[in-house]
């Protein structure tokens, strides 16, 4: 179907900015690009009618890290790396809290906490506080609370240890509240529309929408993670799915704040009086590398175990919903955020912690474009 003139001249007119993919990489780099530059037409293209990929089929997390994640990222990346990323996540979600109220969008931070059943980690727990007290202010970021254990009914659990930076969050709510100030800002949509092909020429940037229709750019920026891969052949963007189960309501549940074990592949939390529980993909790392957002029996099955045996002991918990959303990987967790060519940008591969990254990589970006 051809477009008619009105159409050519509104909807698919030529735009200073187009941005591909509405998840909160693209939604925070819009922003910062309007807030940069108000004269700027941006335009966000997501193919489908919800953003999707990660952003709203995640577990809610605020994504600041645990003490194994870091002590895991600065074996692979070193000091410098793996504290600019916690440095960005920590300024990631305080610009968030400046943006919107705390009830808004369900954010608590009620604390993060990791179960450990070694305690190999606790000899490095006082050198990661010590590099950690410039970012977070707080002498003790990580520390052992062994008598909240019990509090919290993880009696199979050997170590507790605390984090005040940690929280979580509605997704849907913060990805509709980013939806809002980017309407306030003049971004403009086009929602269910895939983008098939680009042709960058010293003009602009052609997005070809379908054999028949196709949209001018000044500059193009690729804010599609996973499924960016398609245009960014070559870069690592490892896609990583992460599959989630949420129990029914649950009598008497004493789990509250976010919980994390082994490296943050495991992770959970309290919903009200319900459990949301997701991660394992360790267990069958070659399978989840996929963009398919089927759940798994194996790895269903092995979530409900590892809730029997260990968030839920001796409790009886019934399953009401099962998803899974699509992250990105490296063999490092740095973020993918630079210019391609002349004309176009990416900013991919967040390693599961775009809530909390997004913010800031938005602004990175707005400062790339100049």
């Amino acid at each position: 179907m051809s477009p008619s003139i009105w159409e050519l001249e509104t909807f698919y007119r030529k735009r200073d900015v187009i941005i591909i993919g509405a998840g909160f990489t693209g939604l925070w780099t819009a922003i910062s690009i309007k807030e940069k530059y108000p004269d700027r037409s941006v335009l966000i293209i997501e193919r489908n009618s919800i953003p999707l990929g990660a952003s709203t089929r995640n577990a809610g997390f605020a994504c600041f890290g645990s003490l194994t994640e870091i002590i895991s990222d600065q074996n692979k990346m070193g000091w410098d790396k793996t504290l600019e990323l916690v440095q960005m996540r920590f300024e990631g979600l305080q610009k968030i809290q400046n943006y919107f109220k705390n009830s808004e969008i369900d954010f608590e931070l009620s604390g993060g906490f990791e179960i450990l059943n070694n305690d190999e980690p606790l000899q490095k727990m006082e050198e990661v506080n010590e590099k950690l007290i410039s970012i977070t202010g707080i002498p003790n970021t990580y520390s052992l609370q062994q008598n909240r254990i019990h509090e919290f009914g993880l009696g199979k659990s050997d170590f507790l240890i605390e984090n005040p930076c940690e929280g979580s969050l509605h997704s849907g709510k913060l990805l509709q509240k980013l939806l809002e100030k980017c309407h306030d800002l003049k971004i403009e949509f086009i929602f269910g529309k895939e983008v098939v092909d680009t042709t960058e020429n010293t003009d602009g940037v052609s997005v070809q929408l379908s054999d028949s229709l196709s949209i001018q750019a000044d500059q193009l920026i690729h804010c599609t993670n996973a499924f960016s891969s398609k245009f960014l052949e070559s870069e690592e963007i490892i896609p990583a799915r992460g599959q989630i189960l949420l129990t029914e309501p649950i009598q008497n549940l004493k789990l509250k704040g976010t919980f994390h074990y082994d490296e943050g592949f495991y992770y959970f939390r309290n919903l009200g009086n319900r459990i949301l529980f997701g991660g394992g993909r360790n267990q069958d790392f070659k399978t989840e590398e996929t963009t398919d957002f089927e759940t798994t029996e194996f790895l269903q099955l092995h979530l409900e175990n590892f809730l029997k045996e260990v968030i839920l002991p001796n409790r009886d918990f019934k399953v009401s919903l099962r998803w899974s959303g699509i992250m990105a990987m490296g063999s490092e967790k740095t973020p993918i955020v630079k210019q391609l060519s002349a004309r176009q940008f990416c900013a991919v591969r967040l390693s599961g912690m775009g809530v909390a990254l997004a913010p800031k990589i938005g602004e990175i970006v707005a400062d790339l474009i100049r």
